[in-house]
């Protein structure tokens, strides 16, 4: 262990000697001559380039104060305005290394009024900036060259959250529901633009070939002037795939007079139909109701029915009967009087 701290002592020490002797020597005090020319060679080049006129953006902050409790602001309001000035590069210089600039402040007492939207004009915005620059500075652009905001005086109301856009399932398969949480919003806006609002509507939403079920997040379509809270909503997309089913389905008459009776030939149907494969077990043959009312068949002059669906469960489609058409009896009773 002596030896190891001895070897690296006298490698330090040989070092330091090398490093000491390299800085005493003649190359490396002209080296540090031409070094102190360059830097001062530099240094008149930066002050003479930097005398010139430049052009630069900055970012100047913006804030809003003295806004009443009761008060909700129902668009988005710029937190900043971009500067495109012009100036000698020294004076360029300061403002991006040792200036910061006084955000522009907007009192609401001073602009309320009962539109319920502010406007700031480009001349009122471009005296609020030119107050914090120099007197040599010249002011070229703002963005943007207006600032408005919209607001609301405690004025809401609570509407139905509806999604917008096309959802398309996959061959075979169906949109078997779509669920949205929260199905309902607070809207803040003022009375004007209010009291034509039914439903809030999701921002657009295009699905195509849905094979599963999907789940997303989204905003409410924007609205000038309008605040949601919440201002997202989950969706809830659930896909289901289609299978067929047969059952047997009894022909009924409907409206007939008590002394009457329908006799069909064959007296029961196939109806066969599509159904999800969630619901498929749950579909019976009395879901489904074929009628045959009496009045028409009085009023007809064909010797068979043509059979319809009269009643049907929602969860089926493409519904089909077989046969479409049977042979009919009408029988009549007679009660004898003794």
């Amino acid at each position: 262990m002596l030896f190891g701290k001895k070897n690296i002592k006298d490698i330090f020490n040989e070092t330091y000697e090398r490093i000491r002797n390299f800085l005493l020597t003649e190359k490396f005090r002209e080296f540090l001559i031409f070094s102190f020319f360059v830097a001062i060679s530099f240094g008149f080049w930066m002050l003479q380039t930097l005398d010139g006129l430049f052009q630069t953006e900055f970012s100047i902050p913006l804030r809003l104060k003295s806004v009443p409790k009761d008060v909700i602001i129902t668009s988005e309001l710029q937190d900043e305005i971009k500067v495109k000035v012009e100036d000698r590069g020294t004076v360029l210089l300061n403002y991006m290394l040792g200036r910061s600039f006084l955000p522009i402040s907007i009192d609401f007492n001073d602009y309320d009024n009962t539109k319920s939207r502010v406007l700031l004009s480009q001349d009122e915005l471009r005296k609020r900036v030119s107050s914090q620059l120099n007197p040599t500075t010249k002011l070229l652009s703002l963005y943007p060259d207006s600032i408005g905001f919209v607001y609301s005086r405690g004025v809401y109301k609570k509407l139905p959250v509806s999604v917008s856009g096309k959802i398309t399932p996959a061959m075979q398969y169906y949109i078997s529901n779509v669920r949205v949480s929260p199905d309902s919003v607070i809207v803040y806006a003022p009375s004007e633009i209010l009291a034509n609002m039914q439903t809030a509507y999701t921002m657009s939403i295009e699905l195509e070939n849905l094979s599963e079920n999907t789940s997303l997040r989204t905003q409410l379509r924007k609205i000038e002037g309008v605040k949601y809270e919440p201002q997202f909503c989950n969706i809830d997309i659930l896909v289901d795939m289609y299978s067929e089913k047969t059952v047997e389905v009894p022909i009924v008459g409907l409206d007939f007079p008590t002394n009457k009776t329908l006799r069909t030939f064959p007296s029961k149907v196939n109806v066969t139909f599509k159904v999800g494969l969630s619901d498929y077990s749950a579909i019976t043959s009395s879901d489904f109701t074929i009628g045959v009312n009496y009045k028409d068949l009085i009023n007809s002059d064909k010797d068979q029915i043509e059979l319809v669906v009269t009643s049907s469960n929602p969860a089926v489609s493409n519904i089909r009967l077989n046969p479409s058409k049977v042979d009919y009896l009408i029988e009549e009773s007679i009660n004898y009087i003794r």
